[in-house]
């Protein structure tokens, strides 16, 4: 059965693109947008991908790709 527009709460997530070192790109990747912010900026959001990629690369028997850049989803660049 479909939601009803406006259900989803917004600002529950960020989205990142990341690039790994093999030059392989995974596009919106989900970041609680809790543990963003502060002090540490998008930092945080680094650790937790690999975390992810960690248990994705355990459960698929590959080793993890090591992570060459970040970009938030909808952020301006400097």
């Amino acid at each position: 059965m479909a939601k009803k527009p406006g259900t989803n709460p917004k600002g529950e997530f960020a989205f990142f693109n990341v690039v790994y070192e093999d030059g392989s790109q995974r596009s919106n990747r989900r970041v609680p947008a809790d543990l963003l912010g502060g002090l540490d900026g998008d930092e945080p959001a680094r650790s937790f991908i690999m975390e992810q990629d960690r248990e994705i690369a355990e459960k698929s028997g590959r080793p993890p790709l090591a992570i060459k850049s970040l970009d938030r989803v909808g952020a301006k660049k400097k």
